[in-house]
């Protein structure tokens, strides 16, 4: 089984039995550049305590172990080597263990992930860990709980950089071999090993640093990195990288009065990375599509910024106080994201990170909070199966958006004083969430354990909507009502809400202004709000305004009619994002039809001034049309969605974010229409000119793929596109458009490149999915049975990132409810339950990602067949 499970009774078992102290890492990377060499020489020197007598396992995922010694004595390797664990028997109290074997490159950016630069032929290595893959570099105690110092060695060519937690304390080039250099790295202080890293390659390389002076007198010197592929040289905006890198620096360290614990801070941007970025101390990796080699828009740019706040966040939460376990993960992640939004808001010149957070951020953790799979903030994880999926957005979001409530509740500077006691009270150790409920609780002087348990342990999300009871033009009664059924006990869960309310008139210009806004806390199934009765009925009557809570809204009618004919006239930023929000709730719920959603995008999108939330809203608007417009009148919707985009692509500020994010959108709705493919291949030869539009690589492999769903571009064209631009992002590129081709022959082809080969890695084989998936209706259908054919045949043959990505893509997805069909009865739902009844001891992860996907394909027909059946009630809806 190559997901090499492990349980969380097993590492509660392992910690009580010992305790360890230091890791002396060896790599030898010399011959990383030669494909042929499936893997480097590991050796791993252990130091640790435990009860004597006792027996334990090391973790090591590998490619043959040569030797294993412990306490000086070599053991037989074949007797205590089973599959990926190393069994230590008859421990003494204070005990070494030396592990020599080979560790194998990875193409799944799992362990240590090696690729080859198409644009110059380079070989780069780094490694990424979390939650569990350090044991695929090397043989450890694989758990957070388990903190150690970390010493490293690397073997590699001597023309490479390489980094590593620690600061590089000497370099030596090999007389024997002078094309060989060995570097040795400082020793870090104790960290979890899934936190440790490696990089190696010819990476360009900037240098900078960050100083602070202390009242004391004491002084802080940071020594600064940044890196990324040399190819990418002439792209990477270094300098900005820098100047939010000191922002940040200064304001977490004054924020936690708590100096930067780890030294030197670099920062790697680094090819096919599966996230975001990581927090590994003293050396963070980023994915490299944050170095825009295209044209990016103004929100890409702090969407960066926040993930680079994140991440240095968690120098904090995270990596100096770890969670003990997976189920704590929100300790670090939640926080993380919280802080990420507030650095940006507080240490940069953007002013939009809280609405971007409640329009984007939030969304994520209200659709996954509306899955059955959904859980507690605070959540059972089993094993490292379920830590992996838990990865989510309610990890994340969810578990941010409670943290703002938190702040609103107990103030912020109680907040910040609990937090810096966390630190100083749990600095290198590990916690779990009574530790920082008592901290908190302390600062604030409140008992939170009501408020934990309504929040942190249960699960759904709230829906709060205003009851007004009215007296000609004034309101006689204003009650807010909560629905939140918690969708694993099925039981109400009335949890606390700090909230504001916003009452909205008309100006004598016409603008939409608050005029009143009343804060108040929601208990129960129901307050009234008595400081609004008797005033007159405002125009919108805003439930969560500011974005205090975490909430779905519902807008009252007379508050839904004015926004739907009024939204634009609402100036400011956070209340038009929210009642955008509160429109997609009503869409994606079934409440009103999706077309009315893209409706409402059509009429006041090319007004919205935040690029962050037109963005968004852009995005919500195709998936509306292609998952949630009911079959029949989606080629309408779309047509005039994509009129309304080929309109503000012509008629926005040339060379403007909105420009851009019209052509984007055109693209991806071209591609299921083959109305534009004309005006794409002029763009595309130059022929046509859009006034200010870049048509970078980016854009062009857009219009490509587009031309070839439609059956518009063969596979010449695409290899001729592909030697135009033989990079990394243009290999992903040519292959998303090569497998879009409308073709049965193709899809197969693409289909045993997913499923049946090895040879894709994460990022490619992704691309190949996603262009498999374009395809028109029918196409796909005898795809549907293979599909749940190979379900654990794949989870147990790939890892568990590449298994994810196959599970998750090439579920049939893209179905249409016929007319006159429940959603329930749709075929494809019922294969999906029959395969569920049937697999009911399938790996927990694997069922979590056939749910979860269920769960979509469902809330999608549910949404056709309202839309369908409130178009036939109420006739045409659009206008």
């Amino acid at each position: 089984m190559s997901n090499h499970n492990l349980a969380r009774a097993e590492a509660a078992t392992r910690s009580a039995l010992i305790s360890t102290h230091s890791y002396d890492v060896s790599l030898d990377v010399r011959e990383a550049a030669d494909a042929g060499v499936p893997g480097y020489t590991s050796r791993s020197v252990i130091n640790f305590s435990a009860e004597p007598g006792s027996s334990t396992f090391l973790d090591f995922i590998h490619g043959g172990v040569h030797s294993v010694f412990l306490n000086g004595k070599g053991l037989d390797v074949a007797e205590v080597v089973d599959g990926d664990r190393i069994h230590l028997r008859n421990l003494q109290a204070e005990n070494q263990v030396t592990v020599t074997g080979t560790a194998l490159y990875s193409r799944s950016g799992e362990g240590m992930h090696r690729f080859v630069d198409p644009a110059d032929g380079q070989c780069y290595l780094y490694t990424q860990y979390e939650p569990a893959d350090a044991r695929r570099v090397f043989a450890d105690f694989e758990q957070p709980d388990l903190k150690a110092e970390f010493t490293f060695h690397v073997m590699a060519p001597s023309g490479w950089h390489v980094a590593s937690n620690g600061a590089e304390v000497a370099r030596t080039q090999l007389t024997s071999d002078p094309a060989t250099s060995r570097w040795d790295f400082a020793t870090t202080k104790r960290m979890s090993t899934y936190i440790t890293t490696v990089l190696a390659g010819p990476y360009f390389r900037a240098t900078d640093h960050w100083s602070k002076a202390f009242d004391d007198g004491r002084s802080l010197e940071v020594p600064l990195a940044l890196y990324c592929r040399a190819s990418m040289q002439e792209s990477f905006d270094a300098a900005e990288l820098f100047r939010l890198t000191k922002n940040g620096l200064d304001f977490f360290n004054d924020l936690f009065d708590y100096p930067y614990p780890w030294g030197k801070y670099d920062q790697a941007f680094v090819p096919e990375y599966n996230l975001g970025a990581m927090e590994n101390p003293g050396l963070v990796t980023f994915t490299e599509k944050y170095v825009f080699t295209s044209r990016a828009t103004d929100a890409q740019y702090q969407a960066r910024a926040n993930t680079l706040m994140h991440e240095m966040a968690h120098m904090w939460f995270g990596d100096l106080v770890t969670m003990t376990w997976w189920d704590d993960l929100w300790l670090k992640e939640s926080f993380a994201d919280y802080m990420g939004t507030l650095g940006v808001d507080k240490a940069t010149d953007w002013d939009s990170a809280w609405v971007n957070f409640a329009n984007k951020r939030k969304s994520w953790a209200y659709v996954q909070d509306q899955l059955p799979t959904t859980h507690p903030i605070v959540a059972d994880i089993p094993d490292l199966e379920a830590a992996k999926q838990n990865f989510d957005g309610i990890t994340y979001a969810k578990g941010a958006s409670v943290l703002k409530q938190l702040v609103a509740y107990v103030g912020f500077e109680a907040f910040i004083a609990g937090s810096r006691r966390y630190f100083k009270d749990h600095e290198y150790g590990n916690t779990s969430l009574a530790d920082l409920l008592e901290a908190l609780g302390t600062a604030s002087g409140r008992d939170l354990g009501t408020w934990a348990r309504q929040w942190l342990q249960t699960s759904g999300i709230s829906t709060i909507a205003a009851d007004i009871s009215a007296s000609g033009d004034s309101m006689a009664a204003v009650t807010l009502r909560q629905d939140s059924v918690d969708p694993i006990t099925g039981k109400q869960e009335h949890r606390p809400h700090r909230l504001r309310i916003g009452l909205y008139n008309f100006d004598d210009g016409g603008r939409l202004l608050r005029t009143e806004g009343v804060e108040l806390d929601l208990e129960g199934a129901g307050t009234k709000v008595g400081a609004v009765e008797g005033k007159p009925r405002p125009a919108l009557l805003l439930v969560n305004d500011d974005d205090l809570s975490y909430a779905k809204v519902r807008l009252d009618a007379a508050s839904e009619e004015t926004v739907r004919s009024s939204l634009d006239r609402l100036s400011d930023p956070m209340a038009r994002a929210l009642c955008w929000t509160a429109l997609w709730d009503s869409a994606r719920d079934a409440v009103t039809p999706a077309a009315l959603y893209v409706a409402a995008v059509e009429r006041f999108a090319p007004g919205e001034s935040g690029i962050g939330v037109l963005l968004n809203v852009l995005g919500n608007a195709v998936t509306a049309v292609e998952r949630y417009v009911p079959a029949p009148q989606r080629d309408a919707v779309r047509e005039s969605l994509m009129a309304s985009s080929a309109m503000q692509l012509r008629t926005s500020e040339p060379g403007s974010d909105q420009q851009l994010a019209w052509a984007r959108t055109l693209a991806e709705l071209s591609r299921h229409d083959s109305a534009y493919v004309e005006f794409f291949r002029g763009i595309l030869s130059g022929s046509v000119i859009v006034d200010g539009l870049t048509v970078d690589a980016d854009l062009r492999w857009s219009l490509w793929q587009a031309l070839a769903a439609n059956g518009a571009a063969g596979l010449s064209e695409l290899d001729a596109e592909l030697a135009l631009d033989h990079t990394a992002a243009g290999r992903e590129g040519h292959a998303l458009a090569a497998a879009a081709r409308p073709d049965a022959a193709v899809k197969t082809a693409a289909w045993n490149a997913a499923v049946n080969d090895t040879g894709l890695s994460n990022e490619i084989l992704s691309a190949t999915i996603a262009g498999f998936s374009l395809a028109p209706s029918g196409l796909l259908d005898g795809f549907t049975e293979p599909y749940f054919d190979c379900l654990e045949d794949v989870w147990q043959s790939r890892s568990i990132e590449i298994a994810g990505r196959i599970v998750r893509g090439l579920f049939p997805s893209a179905q249409d409810l016929q007319a006159g069909m429940a959603p329930e009865d749709h075929p494809v739902l019922r294969r999906t339950d029959d395969w569920l009844s049937a697999h009911t001891a399938a790996p927990r992860a694997l069922r979590r990602i056939v749910i979860e996907q269920r769960s979509h394909l469902f809330r999608a027909l549910t949404a056709q067949a309202a839309g369908a059946s409130q178009q036939d009630a109420a006739g045409p809806q659009r206008g």
